[in-house]
């Protein structure tokens, strides 16, 4: 049996086309949240689903029992995204974004707190631990759901 379905959001061509348009400033396809709510529907119902995004404030809270917003330190994300060709506006919203802490106070905000979880996401290393600290919480979670 399959227990885990990898939905990554922002890829385009997809079966299913959950975009509507694209944000010139941005440089990037603009993702109707509504037809990606409708698209995951019954994959959430079924249950075993990974969603991996950079916000999260259009999914049902319903769907989540656990919420992971990683963390970078600034000088590393800028040196991440520049070398991804993000132009400047958009570089300089990601690292405002990181400074903010914008991603996990949407987390906090759109969920019980209880279940959001920071983790850092600055090396190869913390990559790794990372990995193995959600597959625990994967299997543990399997444990108690039986």
């Amino acid at each position: 049996k399959k227990f885990f379905f990898f939905e990554r959001m922002g890829t385009p061509g997809s079966k299913t086309t959950l975009y509507d348009g694209y944000d010139e400033e941005y440089d990037c396809p603009i993702l109707d949240e509504d037809r990606v709510v409708d698209e995951l529907e019954n994959h959430m119902r079924e249950g075993g689903v990974i969603v991996d995004y950079h916000g999260c404030d259009f999914f049902p809270e319903r769907w989540f029992h656990i919420v992971f917003v990683l963390r970078t330190d600034n000088t590393i994300l800028y040196k991440r995204l520049e070398t991804r060709g993000y132009n400047e506006k958009k570089l300089k919203d990601n690292i405002q974004c990181e400074i903010f802490q914008v991603l996990y106070e949407e987390a906090t905000a759109s969920y019980k707190e209880e279940i959001v979880q920071q983790l850092p996401s600055n090396t190869p290393e913390e990559l790794e631990d990372n990995i193995n600290q959600i597959l625990k919480w994967i299997e543990q979670w399997v444990k108690d759901n039986k």
